[in-house]
């Protein structure tokens, strides 16, 4: 599976069933090659105040569909 095929799928939070938002690049470890973290675009909604991307560690993800990315994820409130 390519990297560009992830970014067309939907992130969606096994947590809360809400839309995380899309892939828009991935960290590699150099060492090993491995993808360490998923660069993602929150949804609009997701964040109404700030336009940031998101680190989701790889090793969140449950399920990779054919339309959509599950992963569990919590999102810490400060």
């Amino acid at each position: 599976m390519l990297l560009s095929d992830l970014q067309h799928k939907d992130i969606i939070n096994i947590t809360d069933g809400k839309k995380i938002g899309n892939i828009i690049d991935a960290k590699f470890n150099i060492i090993n090659g491995n993808i360490e973290k998923l660069i993602v675009e929150p949804s609009k909604s997701l964040f109404s105040l700030k336009n940031t991307s998101l680190e989701i560690d790889f090793n969140k993800i449950k399920k990779i569909g054919e339309d959509v990315i599950l992963i569990e994820y919590s999102f810490s409130h400060h």
